[in-house]
């Protein structure tokens, strides 16, 4: 075994959150929450939705956690690591004790064929970009029992966000399935609860097809409060498949459920009105890091070769009013955009990058210039003569995004275009667009628990499945891409925070000329609670609400009907 000098990084001191520690609470009770949406998979290897993202990370654990308050790395199944002078070798020593919920042991056997999972490119992983450097795997030991080794082919950015967010898989249930070439179909909903185990604070305790997914505490999770209880303090979470933003509303002003994340600028200003009635906690945020766009799928099979044309993607981002998204579809809790990196992201946004205002006539110039005509009924056509014609798909269940792609068909009709509204659900959309690809263009929302740039290999990187617009190339379709692509590598191996400052500020510029997708809005984060829900301390990343979930309980005055 080679040795390597090793140095302690100093990120793996664990630094609190500000304020106020968490209260000690009380155990008992469960918490509903109502999901727009019913989830895909309880599969971590290849979950993508938010809706099974929810429920999977309440039942998994990583081994080194980003505090979703400080936005700093800190222990979780790892208790220490050590990182070597060069960055490229990480030691890790996982916590003795360790349990999966099925009450089977965790060492570093696990460790090791969960990272063999998520590289194995026949596995489809969406982790998998995240785990290259240098263009190459990284290569994962076992050195004892609770100790592993991880060796990059160059230097990581961000160290202590190599981990997050990586569930640790069980080996004793999984590696049958690995082995048989069926990982990818393992855990789906209907997968008995004995056949599902993590290192979350809750498991699996049953589904409900089209109704519920109830979790229970997980007797085996290894967090204690300040006087040594074992945490949870809740006994059960509750995700009820509310449908639609309404839904979720209504059950929550009935005291059907406990907690609503991202709340709309709508309904928001509803509970207002109703706040003593329904005797919540209500939190604006401010901006996030989620962001709203248009994205048109400039696959060479979509059928509208406009699609690929610069100028016409730019055309249509002079037509669009993003203030009047802005402020009629968020009721002014949102701010406009031009790339992705929303206001909410303060350490890496280009802040110098040019805002053009909205310009029908601008955009009608642009078309001219690239080819595009008119026919006397004002109808726009492409430079061989089709008729620009085309729909938008969206998530039905999603208000904000069905009214965003309303008004984006008012926009377009300005320069010439006939655009449908597809809503579908949101299952049906996702399907359409990340696997089918059947589809002209849709409005879709992305963003998620980390600003890092390291979180977003999948979507920029020419090869990621999530590269919405073309997605995993072979080699890079455009000389934009290609550089995109480089800027992406080198700064996940740059060691200072200037440097890949500068290249993700290049990479924004290359994002605004050449708009592989139309950003429109970022919402600010709205949140209400019951006000009887102890620790409740909503965040502008996800998960908003329930991102310490094992630290909340219900104070002793809590009497709704979901206890």
């Amino acid at each position: 075994m080679r040795t390597v000098p090793f140095a302690v990084c100093v990120l793996c001191i664990w630094l609190p959150a500000a304020g106020a520690p968490p209260a000690d609470g009380a155990r008992g009770g469960r918490l509903v929450y109502a999901q727009r949406a019913e989830p895909k998979t309880l599969n971590p290897v290849t979950a993508i939705d938010a809706p099974s993202r929810e429920v999977i990370r309440r039942m998994t654990g990583d081994l080194i956690t980003v505090n979703r308050r400080t936005q700093r790395p800190e222990p979780n199944l790892a208790e220490s690591w050590t990182v070597s002078k060069d960055g490229r070798h990480y030691l890790l020593q996982l916590r003795q004790g360790l349990r999966f919920s099925d009450g089977h042991p965790c060492d570093a056997d696990d460790v090791v064929f969960t990272f063999q999972v998520y590289l194995d490119e026949a596995t489809h992983s969406p982790q998998r970009d995240l785990l290259m450097t240098g263009g190459k795997p990284m290569q994962v030991r076992k050195l004892a029992s609770h100790s592993v080794a991880f060796d990059l082919a160059e230097p990581y950015s961000a160290p202590g966000r190599l981990f997050d967010s990586l569930a640790i898989l069980p080996r004793h249930l999984l590696e049958a399935e690995y082995r048989k070439g069926r990982i990818s179909a393992a855990w789906p909903l209907q997968s008995a609860p004995e056949r599902i185990a993590g290192l979350g604070p809750f498991r699996l305790k049953r589904y409900l097809p089209g109704e519920s997914i109830v979790l229970e505490r997980n007797p085996f999770y290894w967090k204690t409060d300040g006087k040594g209880v074992h945490l949870p303090y809740l006994d059960e979470i509750d995700f009820l498949f509310a449908g639609s933003e309404e839904n979720q509303m209504l059950r929550f002003l009935a005291g059907e459920s406990d907690v609503l994340n991202r709340v709309s600028a709508k309904n928001f200003k509803a509970l207002q009105t109703e706040q003593t009635r329904a005797a919540s906690r209500l939190e604006d945020l401010g901006p996030g890091l989620d962001y709203d766009f248009l994205v048109f799928n400039m696959s060479a099979s979509s059928g509208r070769p406009w699609f690929r044309m610069r100028e016409f993607r730019q055309a249509v981002s002079l037509s669009i009013d993003r203030e009047a998204i802005a402020r009629l579809v968020y009721d002014g809790r949102a701010v406009p955009l031009w790339t992705h990196v929303t206001p909410g992201n303060k350490l890496w946004v280009n802040t110098a990058l040019p805002r053009p205002a909205r310009s029908v006539a601008a955009a009608r110039g642009k078309l001219a210039a690239a080819g595009f005509s008119w026919d006397r009924e004002g109808a726009l056509h492409d430079p061989a003569g089709q008729r620009v014609a085309f729909s938008i798909v969206t998530s039905a269940s999603n208000q904000e995004r069905t009214q965003m792609a309303t008004q984006l068909q008012d926009d377009l009709k300005q320069l010439g275009m006939n655009v449908q509204i597809a809503p579908l659900e949101f299952r049906a959309m996702v399907d359409r667009v990340m696997n089918k690809r059947q589809f002209d263009a849709a409005v879709m929302g992305l963003g998620g628990g980390d600003g890092d740039p390291n979180s977003e290999m999948n979507l920029w990187l020419s090869s990621g499945a999530t590269h919405l617009w073309d997605p995993n190339q072979k080699t890079p379709a455009t000389p934009w891409e290609a550089e995109v692509d480089g800027l992406m590598r080198r700064q996940l191996t740059a060691m200072d925070y200037e440097t890949r400052r500068k290249l993700y500020d290049r990479l924004q510029q290359l994002e605004a000329e050449n708009l592989p997708f139309i950003c429109l809005a970022s919402p600010n984060v709205l949140v209400a609670a019951k006000s009887t829900l102890g620790n409740f301390d909503p965040v502008n990343v996800d998960h908003y609400t329930l991102w310490n979930v094992e630290k909340l309980y219900w104070l002793p005055a809590h009497s709704g009907g979901s206890r």
